[in-house]
């Protein structure tokens, strides 16, 4: 046993000495869990919207266009004001994550995953006692709020917190949790859906437990040495180091070296979004800020994972089977993410990035032939049972691609690139962009493939070649490398490394 460090988990030594602590992994863990709302609202609301106790009390209409629109399997839940009631969490996200960006500054991570997780009680308690449209909303912007907080703020959390060298695994964690709420969910919608009158309310108030979670670990926990230096808080710094880092760590190097980044930016600090837009030497960060978000809402994932009960209707399961299938979905992404831990500090990030491009590209060729092939292009036919199943295990395995790869580095990338004197405000733009191509993915789907109809599959193929290409040729790899170092990494790329040459030059002529 050790006094700070806790009791010591053997493996290779960070830069400062020490070692991989059970107290760090304890820590990484319960900060982690900030991502089970985000993953419990995923998979609670597509859902939700498929029962029919739900639609009877809102959304009245929507029923009778089901009826309407039943000849055409693609059209079947086609409506915006349905699709708003998901979509309209993320506007109140966005918003709310450009906020915390700021906020962190003042009060820390930890204070910010604190109100994340209030906020998203308080949604989830409106949202179960909803007797009208105007409740649901409310309870809908409170929920976005708290993804918002608790999104902008955990993965830096787990960036800043972790040993460089288990950085990709600590921060995969996040991933983690957002697949384990995306598996409860789906698990307790399977579950409701039987209660005839009520279902829906149970399965949206839930989410209190979710957030009860989040909000009992992070109490538990330390901010994060870098915030509390920032903050001037240098003492509780140097006593959250020792508890994470053991007592073989050289505490004092690491507190030393936060602090040089620190002084190093500090006259940069005010006006961190302003600078990172506007000046050429954080072009590379801001490209990666909203590319890497946005890439990852165009797999096509999001959407479907929201409405994989719909799409499997679709295709011609049951009620039932299809609440089912989408539990299968989640699960197999589950697996996936725990590859990732266990590869991305070994192999790196490009490589995960490459196979599971490649994988994905296939899996939805497949899909958009056999839907293009068998249902029709106006949905007119039933899918055979065989082609059915193929299409399950097909999105199992599209499902298995974005979980080693795009899942979880999409929030390891944008963690661990920034400097510290920007990092919020680049962890907020890229949350905001997460978020708000999230609304707009959830907003226009339904519609998609009502128009696009088996197409959709092959549009967010063509959008995974795309990006696959612009990771292999723009993105450095960064496995290993301390976030006070990670400078270098830009500064030897290609591409990249005309910006900070110039940079440089313009600094020193001035």
């Amino acid at each position: 046993m050790a006094g700070g460090g806790g009791f010591m988990v053997d493996g290779p030594a960070s830069d400062y000495g020490g070692k991989m602590t059970f107290s760090v992994i304890i820590t990484c863990i319960m900060a982690a869990s900030g991502g089970l709302i985000f993953g419990y609202d995923i998979g609670i609301s597509g859902g939700v919207t498929t029962m029919e106790s739900f639609l009877k009390s809102f959304f009245p209409h929507v029923l009778r266009r089901m009826e309407e629109t039943k000849s055409d399997a693609y059209c079947m839940y086609d409506s915006q004001v349905l699709t708003a009631f998901t979509s309209s969490l993320y506007l109140a996200g966005l918003a709310a994550s450009l906020v915390a960006s700021r906020v962190t500054k003042a009060i820390g991570r930890q204070a910010v995953m604190l109100i994340g997780g209030a906020m998203f009680l308080a949604g989830a308690a409106f949202n179960a006692a909803a007797v009208n449209i105007t409740m649901l909303i409310v309870g809908r912007m409170l929920l976005g709020v708290g993804i918002g907080f608790t999104n902008q703020a955990t993965p830096v959390y787990l960036a800043e917190m972790s040993p460089p060298r288990w950085r990709g695994a600590f921060t995969t964690g996040f991933q983690l949790f957002i697949a384990i709420g995306v598996v409860a969910a789906n698990l307790t919608n399977y579950g409701t859906s039987h209660l005839a009158n009520y279902g829906w309310r149970l399965s949206l108030g839930l989410a209190a437990v979710p957030a009860s979670i989040i909000l009992l670990s992070v109490l538990l926990i330390p901010d994060t040495p870098s915030s509390l230096v920032q903050r001037n808080k240098v003492d509780q710094a140097r006593a959250a180091l020792r508890r994470v880092r053991g007592p073989d760590a050289d505490v004092e190097a690491e507190l030393k070296e936060i602090a040089r980044a620190l002084e190093n930016g500090k006259r940069n600090e005010d006006g961190a979004f302003k600078r990172i837009i506007t000046e050429r030497r954080y072009r590379h960060h801001l490209v990666m800020a909203v590319a890497i978000p946005l890439f990852q809402q165009l797999t096509g994932v999001i959407v479907i994972a929201f409405f994989s009960p719909v799409l499997f209707r679709t295709v011609g399961f049951g009620s039932d089977a299809s609440l089912m299938g989408a539990v299968i979905l989640g699960a197999v992404n589950l697996a996936s993410i725990l590859v990732s831990a266990l590869t991305v500090d070994r192999y790196g990030r490009k490589v995960l990035f490459m196979l599971g491009g490649v994988q994905m590209i296939v899996c939805q060729v497949a899909v958009a032939w056999i839907m293009g092939a068998r249902i029709g292009k106006n949905g007119e036919a039933a899918l055979p049972k065989g082609f059915a199943m193929a299409v399950l295990v097909l999105m199992c395995a599209f499902s298995a691609g974005f979980g080693y790869s795009w899942g979880p580095l999409s929030w390891i990338i944008p963690s661990e690139i920034f400097p510290v004197e920007v990092r919020s405000a680049g962890q907020g733009i890229s949350v905001a962009v997460n978020l708000g191509c999230t609304f707009v993915q959830t907003q226009a789907f339904l519609a998609m493939l009502c128009r696009f109809k088996f197409a959709t599959f092959a549009y967010f193929a063509a959008w995974v070649a795309v990006m696959t290409a612009f990771v292999a040729a723009f993105l450095p790899e960064t496995k290993g490398v301390p976030l006070e170092s990670m400078g270098s990494v830009w500064e030897k790329h290609w591409f990249w490394s005309r910006f900070i040459k110039e940079e440089k030059q313009v600094r020193e002529s001035t």
